[in-house]
């Protein structure tokens, strides 16, 4: 039994009366395929606004969508779409079946551009489909609006916030991770309390409560406490334990630099600082080794920078504070200037450093998701928009459900 061309192309795309395929162009010299799309006279259908059935076609406008790659061959598709009357709704343009209303992309290529866009740049997109950038963010930023516009927020409880650069020049976006789930639920421009606020906005527009919201693991940033004061009154706030480590990281290093300028062994020991001992390689282990026979400052102060490390081993609240006071007083009396203002930090913040203990969440998650955002900055070699730069964090790390074809 053999089969027409058009019958089997109908097929092919899921067609079904009063759809058929009127006429197909293949052009090997142009590399093109070109299927026209044609319904039956005398056809009625649904109204595109109250899909009251049974519309009569009152015009027909010719339209073209791309659709997959026929092998190498670019594959279009060609159709004068009815334009229905409706008693209730006047005339209305009627929905085809296998694109979404004002895309130039048949859903099989939307489905396929969303697949590739959470591995690949859109740029090696656009260059591997012969297709404007443009038009495919265009498809990105609907779906990923679309998958977002059915979350449900209703169950967040636990929220980590961070900053992360967009470009250069200081363009931030803040980044708001689900904690339970590992997965970034809203990002907004910025990095101050109003970034808080436009979290609770969208939490309250996805099922959630900012009332539901226990705890909120951030670094020491004055806009983040006290958006989250005002926003959200039933959170407890703890202070991300790699931000209190970067802290005194940096005090460290400002020991070093100042001790390094009339000291020569110093030199070229910045990392061994930084790391803590089991991070070491075998060559910086030999440097460091006889540094610690000799009295230097810097070595004080990565002994207080290790003993604060000590800290977040303990397990109860009571204890951990004790240590913390202990810890406090050796280095607020260590006369090394960038270890006291680091410590005074802690005091200043100490409710939310010692929740920690109670809550034990930190924003190692988040730090792990801002890699795969940098990742992503860096293959793109940046964003032409701010939106662009939102649309691929949702896409690589807010794991939505995406309702293609398939």
């Amino acid at each position: 039994m053999s089969i027409s061309q058009e019958a089997l192309f109908k097929i092919a795309l899921n067609l079904e009366d009063p759809w058929y395929i009127k006429t197909i162009d293949f052009s090997a010299e142009g590399k093109q395929l070109d299927i026209h799309v044609d319904f039956e006279p005398g056809s009625k259908f649904p109204c595109a606004k109250c899909g009251n059935p049974g519309c009569s076609v009152h015009d027909t406008i010719e339209r073209t969508w791309r659709h997959l790659n026929f092998f190498q061959f670019k594959t279009y598709i060609h159709c004068r779409v009815p334009r229905t009357i409706c008693e209730d709704c006047g005339v209305k343009q009627s929905k085809v079946p296998w694109a979404r209303k004002g895309s130039g992309f048949t859903l099989l290529m939307d489905s396929l551009i969303v697949l590739m866009a959470q591995y690949m740049t859109v740029t090696a997109i656009a260059e591997m489909i012969d297709e404007h950038d443009t038009r495919i963010w265009r498809v990105l930023q609907h779906y990923v609006a679309e998958a977002r516009s059915n979350e449900d927020f209703s169950m967040v409880k636990s929220i980590g916030v961070d900053e992360t650069s967009r470009a250069k020049g200081h363009k931030y976006v803040s980044v708001f991770i689900d904690l339970d789930e590992s997965r970034v639920i809203h990002v907004c421009e910025g990095k101050d309390a109003s970034t808080i606020e436009s979290f609770k906005d969208d939490l309250e527009q996805h099922n959630g409560s900012s009332e539901n919201i226990e705890n909120f693991c951030c670094d020491m940033s004055p806009a983040f406490i006290s958006g989250i004061e005002n926003s959200f009154p039933n959170a407890s706030i703890t202070f991300d334990k790699f931000h209190v480590m970067k802290l005194m990281n940096e005090a460290v290093d400002k020991v070093r630099r100042e001790e390094q300028s009339h000291n020569a062994l110093l030199k070229r020991t910045r990392y061994i600082w930084l790391k803590n001992p089991e991070n070491l390689t075998a060559n910086q282990n030999k440097m460091l080794t006889p540094l610690k026979s000799i009295r230097l400052k810097t070595m004080r102060a990565y002994n207080i920078k290790l003993a604060l490390r000590d800290f977040w081993s303990y397990e109860y609240r009571k204890s951990a504070e004790d240590y913390l006071k202990r810890w406090y007083y050796w280095a607020t009396h260590s006369r090394l200037d960038p270890v006291i203002e680091c410590a005074k930090m802690i005091k200043n913040h100490w409710n939310g450093v010692t929740n920690y203990i109670k809550t034990k969440i930190d924003n190692g998650i988040l730090e792990g998701t801002n890699s795969l955002i940098q990742a992503a900055k860096d293959s793109a070699r940046g964003f032409r928009s701010t939106k662009n730069f939102i649309t691929t964090i949702y896409l690589r790390t807010g794991k939505l459900k995406f309702n293609l074809p398939t």
